[in-house]
């Protein structure tokens, strides 16, 4: 299991007064990617036009170029605002398969100043029902120290 407290302290030190929010996700990507062995593909998808994701930084293979908020399990977060944890991803209706070794997935907002929607932070798991709440809580948690004020 991933040891939280850990984890948001060097995402701290390494991203303390950096304001560039490219470099915030590629630093996000890698030290979250490698702080547990269930994230099997992590990255950001960064909201680039109405209602659509593109890719960002990101660990692991390949992933979808672009999202629409309409479709995925991405889209789902990025239109409601609202964590996603899918312990089936075969279950999830409209699920975009850019991975066919994904089992499981968290998808959270990466929200700013205001309440603006930045983008997406999305974790894969090759291992079904990988993920749970407090998962889902205490990334977000890192995730809003590190974009909350931009």
């Amino acid at each position: 299991m991933t040891d939280y407290d850990a984890l948001a302290a060097r995402i701290r030190a390494l991203t303390e007064g950096e304001t560039d929010e490219v470099a915030l996700m590629a630093t996000l990507a890698c030290e979250i990617h490698h702080a547990d062995d269930r994230f099997d593909w992590t990255g950001f998808y960064r909201v680039t036009a109405p209602r659509m994701l593109k890719i960002g930084p990101y660990q692991g293979g390949h992933g979808c170029l672009v999202i629409p908020f309409s479709r995925g399990v991405c889209g789902a977060a990025a239109r409601s605002g609202q964590a996603q944890i899918v312990p089936d991803v075969d279950a999830f209706p409209g699920h975009i398969a850019c991975a066919s070794s994904t089992r499981s997935e968290l998808v959270l907002p990466v929200v700013g100043a205001g309440g603006r929607l930045i983008g997406v932070l999305d974790i894969d798991s090759d291992q079904s029902d990988a993920f749970n709440a407090t998962d889902a809580e205490r990334l977000g948690r890192i995730l809003d120290d590190v974009f909350g004020t931009l």
